[in-house]
């Protein structure tokens, strides 16, 4: 696959982003192997930009294991620092399924409950509605009430 190209002000940006991040994924002794690959797949699908720390004291293997793994899994190479390795890829967005028997969520209602005195301003207040209750008009939250449990031993005797 191909690697992603950025600009230099792109790239600029996201080292600047990736400063204050800690290695994710750690490449030891073995070098980059089928599993190491996976999980820096792994990490860049989680977090989109992430840091590889390489235990190698050698310098062309540690270029080399950062052009694999921005050609394996198409990331844009970002900084190649002593031994951190700074890749991004964009997280792909996931897509909600549609449950069409989900009832509504917590919303937010403003109620104003007006002076006696007619001069001064109204007061506002925001109160959270959640699914099971209810608003009623003199700005009270209300909550629905819960059906009674019957006892097993009295439905059998009747």
């Amino acid at each position: 696959m191909p690697q992603i190209t950025l600009t230099p002000a792109q790239r600029k940006i996201h080292r600047a982003d990736a400063h204050h991040l800690d290695p994710v994924v750690l490449i030891g002794s073995d070098g980059l192997t089928d599993a190491v690959t996976k999980e820096v797949d792994a990490a860049l699908n989680a977090h989109g930009l992430i840091k590889v720390r390489v235990f190698s004291d050698d310098r062309l293997a540690r270029d080399g294991y950062f052009q694999q793994l921005a050609d394996a899994l198409n990331a844009a190479p970002i900084q190649h620092i002593g031994k951190l390795l700074v890749l991004w890829r964009p997280i792909a967005e996931k897509e909600k399924p549609l449950d069409e028997d989900r009832k509504p969520g917590p919303r937010d209602v403003k109620i104003l409950k007006y002076s006696k005195k007619g001069g001064q301003r109204p007061e506002v207040k925001t109160v959270r509605v959640l699914g099971n209750e209810r608003l009623t008009a003199g700005g009270l939250v209300k909550r629905a009430k819960k059906p009674t449990q019957k006892s097993v031993k009295k439905t059998t005797q009747q």
